[in-house]
């Protein structure tokens, strides 16, 4: 998703290129503290985080060459790309595939609602994707700093599953499946789990009986949940017999 750079924009014009490009200034950026806004030739050209900005060696004075202006572009995109992709990694625990997924949703252009400064309405106006080149970069910038962690997010998917009103081992292994998680993890993760089908199967059974007071119909209800019948038949009746 490229910013407008006006720079490049007077040459598409057909005005006079410029003979060279300089680094006049560098603002604090108004929405982001963490980025500055990079001015070229005393035009807004683009914005960088400002570890972007030490690596780059950006500095007020600097000339630089038409290929390096298509990287600070480049630079600038994937420093908002990757800012976007880590708020969604911090909101709770994602899969690989989540992550994947999203970054994939980024790049696709879509409509949006603005509010013009001058005459106060909105309008519709298209709003352009992330380029989608940037999606393994950002991947793996994620992945190497520790927020992409399949093995942890299943870990943490069983531990905390319905954890008072129980769910099937079963229905936890396809819940995982569908969040993308290899079955070498899942057996890994299932088979270390302290939770026990039984013990889940009785939570779901106090917490359903009432809406479920037809036994029949709750025998459904906990075959349709992923439970094996002979665990359900034999768990109900004992529930039956205490409480004869």
């Amino acid at each position: 998703m490229l910013e407008t750079h006006t720079i490049f924009e007077q040459e598409a014009d057909g005005n006079k290129k410029p003979s060279a490009y300089h680094v006049t200034d560098i603002k604090e950026a108004v929405r982001d503290k963490n980025r500055v806004n990079i001015y070229i030739n005393d035009k807004f050209f683009c914005s960088l985080d400002i570890s972007q900005v030490i690596d780059l060696h950006i500095k007020i004075g600097r000339e630089l060459e038409k290929d390096e202006l298509d990287q600070l572009k480049r630079a600038s995109d994937f420093g908002k790309f990757y800012a976007r992709a880590l708020e969604y990694s911090l909101t709770r625990p994602h899969s690989s595939k989540e992550i994947r997924d999203y970054l994939k949703r980024k790049t696709l252009d879509r409509k949006i609602r603005v509010k013009d400064r001058k005459t106060g309405k909105y309008k519709t106006k298209e709003k352009k994707g992330y380029d989608a080149s940037l999606i393994e970069l950002v991947f793996n910038r994620l992945e190497e700093r520790g927020y992409i962690n399949d093995y942890r997010f299943a870990e943490l998917w069983v531990e905390n599953r319905n954890v008072s009103k129980g769910t099937s081992m079963k229905k936890i292994r396809i819940e995982l499946q569908q969040k993308g998680i290899s079955s070498a993890v899942i057996d890994d993760v299932l088979g270390n789990s302290e939770r026990d089908d039984i013990d889940e199967l009785r939570k779901v059974i106090v917490h359903k009986a009432k809406k479920y007071p037809d036994e029949q119909k709750l025998i459904q209800y906990l075959l349709r949940q992923g439970f094996n019948y002979s665990d359900i038949s034999e768990e109900l009746s004992s529930i039956e017999s205490s409480s004869v």
